[in-house]
């Protein structure tokens, strides 16, 4: 049955797209940097744990939400209760103000990519042995890193100040052809995105094996690549706690799960589609790529010891010193050095590229399928949206851009917290609550909910109130586990088992999607019920209690020690206004009625059961 929804031409289509938005500037620089901060191959513990116990499980609730549901995140969370529409807004509006910085990230890229040829580039000079003897790895690293930041970002002008002081016209003027491309992208459907994604998600593919096997030739490659994978000090798993943060962090992120942008994709697949398979292809690929790439990058990072003859250990290999930095100079030694530069960048320009308009894409769909934008063409929402977002980007293509980017980056991640633990918690608490207080009753369904959060919390006050009391803090949430459990098992379950209360509406849910999407495991019902929404509980007192370093305070308005007008204040007014569309959601859901998906997406979801339904008594017949 063809409902007139915009599709993907093919299944592939959407595999591009989807790993095209998942795979990013995060999976070449930051990725590789935690596996050498935190053990070598170590880090592969906690990260291939967060991959499967909440990566997974968040893609596949995004997918299989947006395939079923046929609409984009909005309608999606609606559909679960109407108070949990301000989810789906403040989703999309994550997704937004990320592609207002993101597409200067890009920018940049591209300014450098131009800048390549310029004879002052510290990439473009000619590195000679003698050169490479009278500096020391590091040192190198900073003069092309310094070099991007004063002239590619345009911080000289800064001289010492923390205040913007002017735009740089270069990139406000990559800035618009950036915004140019990414409107092209989207704004003529689904089928040509789809087809677009070969380009900018298959060609770094190759670009990133050239990068390898060219990178495994040199000297010293060796030695960086067994400080990438065979280094295996598994002390550091207990001794820095941060790295089981730090992995969940990268893979919630690297997947671009909370953005919008995989429900509105998966929302343009046929209802039929296998979206656990679908998804397991989507992550896999993503953190096969970040692999890879970590081979990559770390054959350069020993070739480059090997030339100042310092030890592996002593590079600097973190951050934008890594890419703009370290690997653009190992680049500068091969013949044609120039040329292999302009290669770098290009391939960090296609992976921010279809990354930047498939959180397009997740805003683009919402409002596509409202009633006021259902009959509006897409080019033209698109274009307003660009719009929008180029004069909104301006801010970071000041001299002090990069500052405004580091702020807002950090409180979104709040934001994004607390929406992960929203969906989840929307979709194994929520959905289905009427029925089970119906059943249960509302003593015993809401005890259950406060003895599982209330312990969450609970243990956290313990866990970080007193420094030192990880142990207690543990001992205190189980301890509030099992007495919550007690007094709902024993004071408030009058009707039925533990077993019904705790899972009955997952098995539901699960019997609900199995007919339409295909195999649901029960594995997800637990994990999504009982394990992704309190990790991500966890993790958002885990960010809003760290501190300082250099201060010692917390770093919710604090962080980085920048300013606190303006960096702090607009940090802090971008978290709390994205926490006021969630609010006005959940206080006064109405509010949102002019976001709605149009009646004929839920008509044509009743349509396709309905066929659904003859065709089966048909067969049975």
């Amino acid at each position: 049955m063809s409902d007139g929804r915009d599709k993907f031409g093919s299944r592939v289509d959407f595999y591009f797209a989807a790993v095209g938005s998942a795979v990013g500037f995060g999976n070449v620089w930051r990725f590789p940097s935690l596996a050498y901060k935190y053990g070598g191959g170590a880090f592969f513990i906690p990260y291939v744990m967060a991959l499967f116990l909440i990566g997974i499980p968040m893609l596949f609730l995004e997918i299989v939400l947006g395939q079923f549901y046929q609409t984009g995140d909005i309608g999606v969370f609606t559909s679960f209760h109407k108070r949990l529409s301000g989810v789906g807004v403040s989703s999309i509006v994550c997704g937004y103000i990320l592609i207002t910085y993101y597409s200067v990230l890009i920018v940049w890229c591209i300014n450098a990519f131009f800048d390549s040829g310029n004879s002052k580039a510290p990439w473009n000079s000619s590195f000679d042995e003698t050169h490479w003897n009278s500096l020391d790895t590091n040192n190198a690293t900073s003069v092309a890193t310094d070099y991007f930041f004063n002239s590619v970002i345009g911080m000289e002008s800064l001289d010492g100040s923390t205040t913007p002081t002017r735009l740089v016209g270069a990139n406000v003027g990559y800035s618009f052809l950036v915004w140019v491309i990414v409107w092209a992208c989207t704004a003529f459907g689904l089928k040509l995105t789809g087809r677009i994604t070969y380009f900018t998600m298959g060609f770094p593919i190759l670009l990133l094996f050239i990068f390898l096997f060219q990178g495994i030739s040199l000297e010293g490659s060796a030695d960086g690549i067994v400080e990438y994978i065979g280094r295996w000090d598994l002390g550091i798993l207990s001794e820095q706690p941060a790295c089981w943060s730090e992995a969940v962090s990268q893979i919630f992120f690297s997947l671009s799960v909370t953005f919008g942008v995989m429900t509105a994709y998966a929302s343009h697949l046929p209802r039929n589609e296998p979206a656990f398979f679908n998804s397991c292809v989507v992550a896999v690929s993503n953190c096969m790529f970040s692999f890879i790439a970590g081979f990559a990058v770390y054959a350069a990072v020993g070739h480059l010891a090997h030339l100042t003859g310092l030890p592996v250990q002593d590079v600097n290999a973190s951050g934008f010193g890594l890419v703009f930095g370290l690997w653009p100079l190992v680049f500068s030694t091969f013949d044609g050095g120039a040329h292999w530069v302009r290669l770098l960048f290009l391939n960090l320009i296609l992976l921010g590229i279809d990354s930047a308009f498939s959180l397009l894409e997740g805003v683009v769909t919402c409002l596509m399928d409202t009633t006021m934008f259902k009959d509006t063409p897409k080019w033209l929402v698109s274009g307003i949206i660009c719009v929008m977002g180029f004069l909104i980007s301006f801010i970071y293509c000041t001299d002090a851009g990069l500052s405004f980017l580091d702020v807002i980056d950090f409180y979104l991640n709040f934001m994004l917290l607390i929406v992960g633990f929203l969906e989840s918690f929307g979709v194994g608490w929520i959905y289905g609550i009427e029925a089970q207080i119906e059943k249960f009753g509302s003593g015993a369904v809401f005890s259950h909910m406060v003895a599982n959060f209330g312990a969450i919390i609970f243990g956290c006050v313990i866990w970080y109130a007193v420094e030192g009391n990880v142990g207690w803090g543990f001992l205190a949430f189980g301890a509030t586990w099992i007495v919550g459990m007690l007094v709902t098992n024993f004071v408030f379950l009058k009707n039925g088992s533990y077993y019904e209360l705790a899972f009955g509406n997952m098995l539901e849910f699960k019997k609900k999607l199995e007919p339409v999407v295909g195999t649901v495991p029960i594995l997800w019902c637990f994990l999504i019920k009982q394990i992704v929404p309190h990790v991500l509980l966890i993790l958002f007192v885990n960010l809003a209690v760290t501190t300082t370093p250099t201060t010692g305070k917390s770093t919710f308005g604090h962080y980085g020690d920048y300013a606190h007008t303006p960096y702090q204040v607009l940090g802090i007014l971008t978290f709390s206004f994205m926490v006021f569309l969630l609010l006005l959601g959940l206080v006064f859901p109405s509010a949102y009625d002019i976001l709605q998906p149009h009646k004929g997406i839920h008509e044509d979801e009743k349509k396709a059961d309905q066929i659904k339904k003859v065709d089966e008594f048909t067969g049975d017949a």
